[in-house]
């Protein structure tokens, strides 16, 4: 039976996956997506009943913003030699793996909404009443918002999971300090949904790096991450 060992988590850290000033622009484009992103919930989802058509151009916009961030990514990971497929870990050589890292995901996304539902019921919603506002309700918008759950499933994933979790561990030597670092990245990326937000998705965080760390690989996350998404936006949980 396959274990889950957190001991190696404290040796020294794998060697970087891009230059470091690439890690610093990154880190700066993800504090202006996350400042558009406040500015807009401000200024234009405060009415989750006006501008209804206006949800179609924000989706195509998030699904540009997701796979740029994914290009620049891939760019600076080859300057050091990296692949994508390298951030993303092993593939599915056989359909047992490819079930497994399904059933895997699947299994993570009701941890999560089992955490989800008790934070809420212990500590309130804590979530900013204008992204209800920003969520599809109509069968187009459904079909853009499964689009952008399952770009941010893949490639904030790599991002932050692939990417950064990998990095923060070579600069501070600590796989330990890698994961909490992408982590606190990841919630600070959601800052615009507010303080209890960032929190949980913190915790989200951990818990999907822990997972990418097990598996040596991205794609159950992916999965998970998908899901959660979509089943947030199209029920509003």
């Amino acid at each position: 039976m396959t274990t889950l060992t957190l001991a190696p988590l404290d040796s020294e850290g794998p060697a970087p996956v891009a230059p470091y000033w690439h890690t610093g622009i990154l880190i700066g484009i993800i504090a202006l997506l996350t400042l558009a992103g406040a500015v807009f919930q401000k200024h234009g989802g405060t009415n989750p009943t006006a501008g209804h058509s206006s949800l179609i151009p924000l989706y195509l916009s998030l699904l540009a913003a997701e796979w740029g961030l994914l290009t620049f990514i891939r760019r600076g990971a080859r300057m050091s030699g990296t692949t994508l497929t390298d951030l993303i870990g092993r593939d599915w050589n056989t359909r047992r793996g490819l079930l497994r890292d399904v059933v895997l995901g699947l299994s993570l996304w009701v941890v999560w909404e089992a955490c989800e539902f008790t934070w809420t019921h212990v500590f309130g919603a804590g979530q900013a009443a204008s992204i209800n506002g920003l969520l599809p309700r109509d069968p187009l918008e459904i079909i853009l918002w499964i689009a952008v759950s399952a770009s941010a499933g893949f490639c904030e994933e790599v991002a932050f999971r692939g990417y950064c979790q990998r990095q923060f561990a070579a600069l501070t030597h600590s796989r330990w300090l890698g994961l909490l670092l992408q982590a606190l990245l990841f919630s600070v990326g959601h800052g615009y949904e507010g303080v209890q937000a960032c929190i949980r998705i913190a915790l989200y965080g951990l818990l999907f790096g822990l997972l990418a760390y097990w598996r040596k690989s991205l794609r159950a996350g992916m999965i998970g991450h998908a899901v959660s998404d979509v089943v947030a936006g199209i029920f509003g949980f």
